[in-house]
């Protein structure tokens, strides 16, 4: 139970290296794949990174099969009426002869089904959907 976490076996993200990409590195959003940035008694590096005005992403995975240099990361996210956060969903456009990954129309969540309806906002449900 909190505060009583093991650090050990739980990932996080230290402050010293959020400081050093921010900082030295100059990057201005980061993603990790723990679900919280840290796991310290008064998140230490959570509470930097919003104080200071930088984006990230918790719970991305598969960051270790995109290469450091050479792709383009595609972000596409929906903005939830009065949400702090939400879903992402990250597309990494590599080069063709790099190993990983699919090609459009190899499966069948791409390219997207094509849909007769637009969505539009219904203020009843409160969000969108199709007529």
């Amino acid at each position: 139970t909190w505060p009583s976490v093991d650090t050990d076996v739980f990932p996080q993200v230290l402050l010293e290296t959020v400081q050093f990409l921010h900082l030295q590195r100059s990057i201005l959003f980061h993603g990790h794949e723990p679900l919280d940035t840290d796991m310290t008694s008064d998140f230490a590096s959570e509470r930097w990174l919003l104080t200071r005005g930088y984006a990230q992403a918790e719970g991305v995975t598969n960051l270790h099969m995109v290469p450091p240099t050479g792709c383009l990361l595609s972000t596409g996210f929906p903005k939830f009426l009065g949400g702090t956060g939400n879903y992402v969903r990250f597309v990494a456009v590599c080069p063709p002869d790099w190993p990983q990954g699919i090609l459009p129309g190899s499966t069948p969540e791409a390219p997207l089904p094509e849909y007769k309806n637009a969505l539009v906002w219904n203020s009843q449900k409160g969000h969108r959907s199709r007529s």
